[in-house]
C-alpha cells in the first residue's frame, strides 16, 4: 500500500507546505481552536456584517458623524494612528540601508511587514470613511488638485504603500521560490526604495497634521499651532521606534520557532530606546515652544489644560526620560514597558487632535456609534491576523540561509 505523502499529487504538496504548514487539513483546522481564534472569529463574524451593512445603507445609518463633525474614530483612529505606528518601516530601514547600522537589520523586515500592513488597513479604514469610496481614483488620476493638502496626502499614502509592498516582496519572493532574477532586481533597489520611503513618509506624516491648519477655530488652542505638521512627523518617528519594540518583543515571543535566536533583542531594544529618548524630548521642548507662541499659558489651568499636560507629561516627557534610564541601565524590561505606553500615547495624541480637541465647545460632542467601534476593531483584529498569516509561513522573523549573505 503507497503511504500518504507517495500519493500526494505535487500541487497538494505545495499547497500543504506552502499554506497548511505542512499539516494535513484537518490538523490545520483543529489548530485554529485557540481561545485567540475563537475570539478574533467571534469579532469578524460581529464586524464583516457591519461593514456590508455600512456600505449597504450609508454613513448616516452606521455612523453618528454629521456636517459639523466628518470624522470621526475612523480617521482619528484607523487613519492617523495607523499611519503613525507604521512610521518604523522607514526609520528602521533608514537606520540600516542609510546609516548602515547593522545591528538592526533583523528587525527591518518585520518592520516593513508591520508598515505595509499599518498602511494597508488604514487605507481600508479611509475607505469605510468615505461616502463614495468609489469615487476615489477620481482626485487621484482624472482631476489633480495639486494645490491641495489631501491631494499631496493621498499620492504620498499611495506611493509609500507600493514601496513598501516591493520591500516587502524578497520575502514574498523566497517563501514562493519563484521570481529569482526580480527579486535580486529588487535587492539591489533597496537604498533607492529606501530614500524614496523617507522623502514619501516626510510629506505625508507631517501633511496629515497640515490638514488641521485649515481649522484653526474648530481645535482647541492648545492642540492648534503652526507647527502642527512638526509635530505629527517628529511624534510620528517616536511612535514608530516604540512601536518596532513592541511588535519585534512580542513576535519573538509568539513566535519562538520561527524567530532567529541568535539575533540579541535586547541589544536591539537598547538601540532603539536611545534613539526614541532624543525623538521624544525633542517632541517635548517642541511642544512647549507651541503653547508659547500661542501664549496659551493660561489655558494649562483649565479642565482641557489638565488633559494636554497629562498627554505632554505622561506620554511624552516620562517616556523619554524612561528610556533614557532604561538604555543607561540596560533594563529592557522598564524600555519594552515604557514602548508599549509610547505607543498607548501615540493613539491619544491623534485622537486628541481629530477627535476630543475637535469641536471641543460645540453642544453635542461627537461620540462614535457602536458599529463604528466594531469596525474598527474588525481592521485591527484582521491586520493582527495577516501579520500572523505571514510570519508562520514567510521568512520575516528569520532569514533564509541561502540568502543571507544578500541582505
Amino acid at each position: 500500500m503507497r503511504s500518504s505523502a507517495q500519493t500526494m499529487t505535487p500541487q497538494a504538496s505545495w499547497f500543504s507546505e506552502k499554506i497548511l504548514m505542512g499539516l494535513t487539513p484537518r490538523a490545520y483546522v483543529r489548530s485554529l481552536f485557540t481561545p485567540f481564534d475563537l475570539i478574533a472569529g467571534l469579532i469578524l463574524a460581529v464586524g464583516i456584517p457591519v461593514i456590508i451593512y455600512r456600505f449597504a445603507f450609508g454613513l448616516g445609518a452606521a455612523t453618528n458623524l454629521t456636517q459639523e463633525t466628518p470624522w470621526g474614530i475612523w480617521i482619528g483612529f484607523d487613519m492617523l494612528c495607523g499611519v503613525a505606528l507604521a512610521a518604523g518601516g522607514f526609520s528602521i530601514a533608514s537606520t540600516v540601508y542609510i546609516f548602515g547600522l547593522k545591528d538592526f537589520h533583523p528587525i527591518v523586515r518585520p518592520a516593513v511587514l508591520t508598515a505595509f500592513l499599518g498602511y494597508l488597513f488604514a487605507v481600508l479604514g479611509l475607505m469605510c470613511d468615505l461616502g463614495r469610496p468609489w469615487n476615489l481614483p477620481i482626485p487621484m488620476i482624472y482631476s489633480f488638485g495639486t494645490t491641495s493638502v489631501m491631494f499631496e496626502v493621498g499620492w504620498c499614502v499611495m506611493l509609500y504603500t507600493t514601496v513598501l509592498a516591493l520591500e516587502f516582496s524578497p520575502a514574498l519572493f523566497e517563501w514562493l521560490g519563484i521570481g529569482e532574477g526580480i527579486r535580486r532586481l529588487i535587492v539591489k533597489a533597496t537604498i533607492g526604495l529606501t530614500v524614496a520611503a523617507v522623502l514619501l513618509s516626510t510629506l505625508h506624516q507631517s501633511s496629515l497634521g497640515a490638514l488641521f491648519l485649515m481649522a484653526p477655530t474648530k481645535i482647541h488652542p492648545l492642540w492648534y499651532s503652526p507647527f502642527i505638521p512638526a509635530y505629527f512627523f517628529i511624534s510620528a518617528i517616536g511612535a514608530g521606534l516604540s512601536m518596532v519594540i513592541v511588535e519585534s518583543s512580542l513576535s519573538h515571543r509568539a513566535f519562538q520557532g520561527r524567530a532567529d535566536h541568535e539575533v540579541n533583542l535586547d541589544r536591539v531594544a537598547i538601540g532603539l530606546a536611545r534613539a526614541a529618548a532624543v525623538v521624544l524630548f525633542a517632541y517635548f521642548f517642541l511642544k512647549l515652544q507651541g503653547v508659547a507662541d500661542g501664549g496659551h499659558w493660561a489655558l494649562l489651568a483649565t479642565p482641557m489644560g489638565y488633559w494636554f499636560l497629562f498627554e505632554v507629561l505622561g506620554f511624552v516627557l516620562v517616556p523619554s526620560l524612561l528610556f533614557a534610564h532604561g538604555a543607561r541601565t540596560r533594563n529592557t524590561r522598564l524600555i519594552k514597558w515604557t514602548a508599549a505606553w509610547t505607543v498607548l500615547g501615540a493613539v491619544v495624541n491623534r485622537l486628541n487632535v481629530s477627535v476630543i480637541a475637535f469641536n471641543w465647545n460645540i453642544e453635542h460632542h461627537y461620540v462614535p456609534s457602536w458599529m463604528e467601534v466594531v469596525t474598527t476593531l474588525t481592521l485591527v483584529t484582521t491586520g493582527v491576523l495577516c501579520f500572523r498569516w505571514t510570519v508562520n509561513r514567510m521568512p520575516i522573523l528569520r532569514e533564509l540561509p541561502q540568502y543571507r549573505d544578500e541582505h
